[in-house]
């Protein structure tokens, strides 16, 4: 069985239907932070593990750290996330 493959939406879409990045504790982990994105309506879309996505955009000044993760997520929206 092949793992079905992940499609983005494009970043301009994204933009249209994020409404927000949080960064929460992991309920299910203690002491594990994930980002959670939601849309418009206040639902929750997907979510990323807070470190993995550290570890992928390297070393950022703090002051540029939110705009830097924001960007690095809009560009990863699963096409799936327009259904919710």
């Amino acid at each position: 069985m092949s793992e079905e493959e992940i499609r983005f939406l494009p970043y301009e879409q994204a933009m249209q239907i994020v409404a927000a990045i949080q960064e929460e504790e992991d309920i299910k982990e203690p002491d594990h932070r994930i980002l959670t994105v939601y849309n418009k309506d206040d639902k929750e879309i997907c979510w990323f593990d807070f470190e993995e996505v550290m570890a992928e955009i390297g070393p950022v000044d703090k002051s540029e750290q939110k705009d830097v993760v924001a960007e690095y997520i809009l560009h990863r929206i699963p096409d799936w996330a327009l259904d919710i």
